[in-house]
């Protein structure tokens, strides 16, 4: 009588001795989830200080919907870029050491209270409408309040699912050799997360990236097509087209192609005499954003004058973008002895542009052609090969 035949894993990948359709499925969710920590984590760490922005929007949502602890939410607003920093490093660290089944049970335990801490943020997001981009997957993939909240629900359920089936796994790897890929992976992490603060994010995913045309962006990619929900008679009727017909009732007006809407909706530049987006269009313009003065890094602004100053007789022209009010950037532009013409745009906007504080962007004739940290300024000669 032949023996039964007990079906065995052959490596080292952390599957149980006996592999069943469950241990399977078990080994499948850790992958899922490791992976996908690991990958939101990377996007978010690639640009940090947007990520900065989402937590200090979440700190004054709930620092003014739950008064008791308003002050604690407003304490940690200052704190929002290191934390920013930390919570995305350790998405990562906690995805590797999930997918080498490094400390197992204390890592499905440290991302179950993870998980649970984030689809509380995407559920108060979804239902109360408030900051309705969550950030998940940074300016990588952007998904609805309610899109982020199943992600999340989905996310839970498989680590609750790894948890319950944590007997199904064994050591895949040494202690000693894990200690040294979860260390590595957090050196790299926080060295990825400063780098990016310190300079710019390294895969630019925003819409004033270089290369960019932010006039162009500013148009819809495509003709728009709407679906028009009419009433005639009791009866709703929808249309392609608006009905010629006067005797339907229009209900409501639904958008076909979202994806074809405008990149850019909110770029606008002004001064006390007007408009002048448009201005700022028109030849090579070496832009200096300063989205709030008194978060200025002073050191990099005699630098930033001198380049100015370097660039007389060029043709491009210097002007700043700021969003504080004309009387605290008057005091500033005379204190840093900043010659340049200067404009207001949105702080939020700014801030999209560059990373930056104060940060360089080149325009010529609208289309990106360089940004720069203040940390790596360049030289007239460079802004001028960039024109080239």
């Amino acid at each position: 009588m032949r023996p039964s035949v007990v079906l065995k894993s052959q490596d080292e990948a952390g599957f149980s001795r006996r592999q069943t359709p469950v241990s399977v499925a078990t080994q499948v969710a850790r992958f899922l989830v490791g992976t996908v920590f690991i990958f939101s984590g990377l996007i978010k760490l690639n640009d940090p200080v947007g990520t900065q922005i989402k937590l200090e929007e979440y700190f004054e949502v709930f620092a003014t919907d739950f008064g008791a602890l308003h002050g604690v939410f407003h304490f940690l607003i200052p704190l929002a870029l290191p934390l920013a920093v930390l919570l995305c490093a350790a998405e990562v660290v906690l995805g590797v050491a999930l997918l080498v089944q490094y400390r197992l049970r204390q890592t499905t335990w440290v991302l179950l209270g993870l998980i649970i801490f984030f689809t509380f943020l995407t559920f108060y997001s979804a239902y109360f409408n408030k900051v309705t981009d969550c950030g998940c997957f940074g300016d990588a993939i952007k998904l609805k309040p309610w899109q982020s909240f199943g992600k999340d629900v989905v996310l839970l359920g498989l680590i609750g699912f790894i948890l319950v089936r944590l007997g199904d796994f064994r050591m895949a790897t040494n202690q000693r050799v894990g200690s040294w890929v979860v260390g590595m992976a957090t050196a790299l992490s926080m060295g990825l997360g400063i780098y990016a603060i310190r300079h710019l994010p390294p895969v630019d995913l925003l819409p004033y990236r270089v290369g960019a045309s932010i006039p162009a962006q500013m148009k819809p990619s495509a003709e728009l097509r709407y679906l028009y929900q009419m009433e005639k008679d009791g009866k709703r009727v929808e249309f392609t087209k608006y009905p010629t017909d006067t005797t339907y009732h229009y209900q409501a007006m639904v958008l076909l192609n979202p994806e074809a809407q405008p990149k850019i909706t909110d770029y606008a530049v002004w001064n006390n005499e007007g408009d002048f987006t448009r201005q700022t269009f028109e030849g090579a313009r070496l832009v200096t954003v300063l989205a709030d003065v008194t978060r200025a890094a002073p050191s990099s602004l005699a630098a930033v004058g001198a380049l100015a100053k370097a660039l007389e007789g060029s043709g491009v022209q210097p002007m700043v973008l700021t969003a504080s009010d004309e009387k605290t950037f008057e005091h500033f532009r005379h204190q840093f002895q900043l010659a340049m013409p200067y404009y207001f745009a949105d702080a939020t906007v700014l801030k999209t542009i560059i990373r930056s504080n104060p940060g360089l962007v080149l325009l010529s004739n609208g289309t990106v052609k360089g940004k720069w940290h203040y940390h790596d300024l360049p030289s007239a000669a460079e802004v001028r090969k960039k024109l080239e």
